[in-house]
């Protein structure tokens, strides 16, 4: 569950930042490659647990498959906020530059 959380969360980003491509202001990328690498890092994550479980990877209970939709969840709070704060360090737009000065 975790890894079709942060794939879709990839997809959906990708294609958000494929929009925008030549400026990339926003800076969709870095959120791009955050989320891509967790799908990655998911993805071997499953291979090595079916490496080890075999068939019993798929049989999964509701309980483990609701921890894991939060535990994706998490990852992508997580790459939001971190997005987040590099957005305001780099500050493409002047947005948070124009408000400091402003109050000076």
């Amino acid at each position: 569950m975790t890894l079709l959380v942060t794939v879709f969360a990839a997809v959906i980003c990708s294609i958000l930042w494929y929009k925008g491509a030549p400026k990339d202001e926003m800076r969709l990328s870095t959120l791009c490659f955050m989320l891509w690498g967790a799908s990655i890092m998911w993805f071997v994550d499953a291979i090595f647990e079916y490496a080890e479980l075999g068939a019993e990877f798929f049989n999964v209970a509701g309980a483990d498959m609701l921890n894991d939709l939060y535990l994706g969840l998490s990852v992508i709070a997580l790459a939001l906020i971190i997005w987040i704060v590099t957005l305001f360090i780099k500050d493409p737009k002047g947005i948070v530059r124009a408000a400091i000065m402003k109050k000076d």
